[in-house]
């Protein structure tokens, strides 16, 4: 079925067509565009990297709510120990000029307010203030540095004391360098934090060592209560001591407990040459006797020795990737968001291997190592499948993780903190999130598929009861009634978190593509009945196409669809349009293009959608002008917004319409907007979801189904990509993408080499990536017919 042309494209029409039409003028080619300039343009470095981590610049994302941290962490580490400026309800704002403590917990790019925990800060003289806002010191980013794994500033308002951190898996390093004085403080503040603290303590075990908790609660719209233990030691004894409550501070206080502002401070004189302080908070999410045996396990070594381990660490992470041809600034961002794309899940077991999960009962790790933090609506889409390839070992504990909390806590989260669930974000991001470990082949140990597919079968066909903290799929009833969730934005709701009847239309579109994830899994194991089911929902997206718009729009119990026409001004979907959302089936995007009229109706949509006639003209200019720009501008708008994960994948579709050369040019549109200046992340990077789509459409493949093992071809940003690969996951170690261009006009995929082998199929598998190991693109300045058959889609 053909449907008429939506009256918000209308305006487009003829620019869009003037521009197909410059697009196919070329003999012999099935369209072409005139060159335009590349991105991160400048002299492009021919041979390998040799050293990923020199071109890491932590301080990019810092700025525009990128809301990355610059700060010391390890790979997947416990531990992010890093600056927190004033004003900032994330961590780190480049824009700030004061910083009020280095905490131990951060999240890389979340949008709401959460860790934070324990800020430290070094002082001099008298305490006047237990507030961090108060006693924060100015700095200037001259006096600032951060590489990975290290960080180093100088406070203006202390003399110019030196802080530098680094960081283990459990532990966090400081180095305080202060000026001579009698009075050289480090001020351990449990009481404040980047969320809401509800309850802290602290207690001056000996001459050298605090130990602290912190209970709170936060984040959006807040979660249940979490608490997280540390012990710091110091690497000399105090010349005294104390704590405070509220405004009140007393010297020699051994303990402080309670609400408010709450904190304990240890004294040094520096007076005699020695003035550097030494320090490492150990964090435990289980209890006391668990920080104090990390910070045993870890707390060891010195400083210099921490930081060269933590730099080390991440030579060996980002060295398995190596990529030659590409300018320096691109190599930047490559190898920037490589190392944001690493940071997380985090480690959430001791050293012991004890860990507290969703039941809030303390568990031992058996068979693999426990993670929390996850960011699942974001990740499921591009870093889990990242870390597949990247991090397999690590990518397979964390989905055995998930298995835990769904056995522990009762049901599998959708965004979960620490130890608790916080239901952020619409639809069922956990099902394509697990179905993808399996698809990639991560499953494989005894029993473990099996186990994955009870979880989410249960997950895909309940509703948590009304005594669970969890959402789950809290319109499921209805969802699976009707065909569609009910468009209820005012329905009540006795839990916190994001609400799936206000959010129905994306919701319902969440729930179709997770249940073709889940599908496809069914059918692999052999249970029939089941996967038919969740085929036949998979297809409950058509429920929402409008006939006369041909966009998705939400319903009402009745059947009505609601709210505005306009796809710009759409109501029910969550943080986006009905003119983005429509182009998130990717379990049936031949389905969404033959309902759109077939292979040229959706071109032209998808052309308007992106202002392809200016693309091909200003590919930095369009996604600067045209596109989405702010990175909370969510509604009112009917073009691509490369600022949030919903349309993540529309670059894409492009392959299904017969034009893959358009791919390659809106991807490379898409990462002119990553750059390698402090507002060079495009929204906030969600724990790395940003950072891998930059990583995965500058090598050339792309997860263009999550949760299956599809992988979308694009012109690559470098001439060869080398993946170092776990030999256990992909038996012969090594997967290369070369694409070596004659110049920078060579732009177009012209033909493509599989494990040896031509195809004209505009995708891979995970099994040719294990079994081929090389990608062969060659390049050319205009398209070919590559990608163009109807079976090639």
């Amino acid at each position: 079925m053909s449907w008429p042309e939506a009256p918000v494209l209308r305006a487009q029409r003829i620019r869009t067509l003037l521009g197909l039409a410059v697009a196919t003028l070329c003999a012999g080619l099935v369209g072409a565009s005139p060159p335009a300039a590349p991105c991160g343009g400048g002299e492009r470095i021919a041979g390998p990297v040799t050293d990923p981590a020199a071109y890491v610049d932590p301080f990019i994302g810092t700025r525009d709510e990128g809301n990355t941290f610059p700060g010391a962490a390890v790979p997947f580490g416990k531990v992010q120990l890093s600056p927190d400026t004033t004003g900032s309800s994330t961590g780190y704002d480049r824009d700030s000029r004061r910083i009020r403590g280095f905490s131990a917990v951060h999240l890389s790019g979340v949008g709401c307010g959460i860790g934070g925990d324990l800020p430290a800060m070094p002082t001099t003289g008298d305490i006047t203030s237990t507030d961090n806002d108060t006693y924060a010191s100015g700095f200037q980013h001259r006096n600032e540095s951060a590489s990975p794994g290290s960080y180093k500033v100088a406070l203006d308002d202390y003399g110019g004391t030196q802080a530098e951190l680094t960081a283990g898996t459990h532990t966090g390093h400081q180095r305080y360098t202060f000026p001579s004085t009698g009075k050289a403080n480090v001020l351990l503040n449990s009481g404040q934090a980047l969320h809401k603290v509800t309850g802290s303590s602290v207690r001056v075990l000996d001459e050298r060592t605090i130990a602290t908790r912190v209970t709170g609660s936060g984040f959006c719209q807040g979660t249940e209560p979490y608490t997280v233990w540390a012990v710091t030691r110091f690497d000399r004894p105090f010349d005294s001591y104390g704590t405070w409550d509220g405004d009140k501070v007393t010297e020699g206080s051994g303990s402080s407990e309670g609400g408010g502002r709450r904190g304990a401070y240890a004294r040094f004189d520096t007076r005699g040459g020695d003035r550097d302080v030494e320090a490492v908070t150990a964090l435990s999410y289980v209890d006391a006797e668990g920080a104090a045996r990390n910070l045993d396990a870890e707390g060891g070594r010195s400083f210099d020795e921490a930081r060269d381990a933590a730099h080390r660490a991440w030579q060996k992470r980002l060295g398995a990737v190596r990529v030659s041809g590409g300018s320096e600034e691109r190599l930047r961002v490559f190898y920037s968001s490589l190392y944001r794309a690493l940071l997380h899940p985090n480690t959430g077991e001791d050293v012991d291997r004890r860990y507290r999960g969703w039941d809030q009962k303390v568990h031992r790790a058996k068979g693999h190592t426990y993670y929390q933090n996850w960011s699942l609506w974001d990740t499921y889409r591009t870093q889990a499948q990242l870390l597949a390839l990247v991090a397999p070992r690590e990518s397979r504990d964390m989905a055995l993780s998930l298995l835990d909390v769904d056995e522990q806590g009762g049901w599998l989260p959708r965004w979960g903190y620490a130890t608790r669930e916080t239901n952020i974000m619409a639809g069922d991001p956990v099902t394509p999130f697990l179905t993808n470990a399996y698809q990639q082949g991560l499953l494989t140990g005894d029993g473990e598929a099996e186990r994955a597919y009870r979880a989410l079968k249960k997950n895909a066909d309940g509703v948590p009861p009304a005594d669970s903290p969890y959402l789950g799929r809290m319109a499921n009833k209805e969802y699976i009634e009707k065909g569609w969730i009910p468009y209820e934005p005012d329905r009540k709701r006795d839990k916190p978190g994001s609400p799936d009847f206000r959010h129905s239309g994306s919701a319902t579109l969440e729930y179709a593509a997770a249940d073709g994830a889940l599908a496809a899994m069914a059918r692999d194991l052999g249970h029939t009945d089941d996967a038919e089911r969740y085929a036949e929902r998979s297809r409950n997206y058509r429920s929402l196409l409008d006939p006369r718009t041909g966009f998705a729009r939400p319903r009402t119990a009745d059947g009505t669809f609601a709210g505005p026409s306009d796809p710009a001004r759409s109501k029910g979907f969550h943080e986006g349009t009905s003119s983005q959302y429509t182009w998130m089936v990717p379990q049936d995007v031949s389905g969404l293009v033959s309902r759109m009229g077939g292979r040229k109706a959706a071109e032209k949509r998808l052309d308007s959608f992106f202002a392809y006639d200016r693309l091909t003209e200003d590919p930095r200019g369009t996604a600067n002008d045209e596109w989405v720009a702010g990175p909370y501008d969510y509604y009112g708008a009917d073009t691509y917004n490369p600022q949030n994960e919903h349309d993540l994948t529309a670059p894409y579709t492009y392959l299904s319409t017969g034009s893959p050369w358009k791919t390659s040019e809106v991807v490379e549109a898409a990462r002119c907007r990553f750059t390698d200046a402090p507002d060079g992340v495009t929204g906030n990077d969600d724990l790395g979801t940003m950072s891998s789509w930059m990583v995965l459409s500058s090598m050339g493949i792309y997860p263009v189904t999550p949760g299956d093992d599809v992988w979308g071809l694009n012109t690559p940003a470098f001439d060869r990509i080398e993946l170092t690969l776990d030999r256990d996951f992909y038996p012969r170690g090594r997967f290369t993408v070369d694409a070596e261009r004659g110049d920078a006009a060579d732009r177009y995929i012209r033909s493509v080499s599989a494990g040896g082998r031509d195809t004209s199929r505009t995708w891979i598998t995970t099994d040719d990536i294990r079994r081929g190991g090389s990608l062969d693109l060659r390049l050319g300045a205009s398209p070919s017919r590559w990608g163009t058959g109807e079976d090639d889609a």
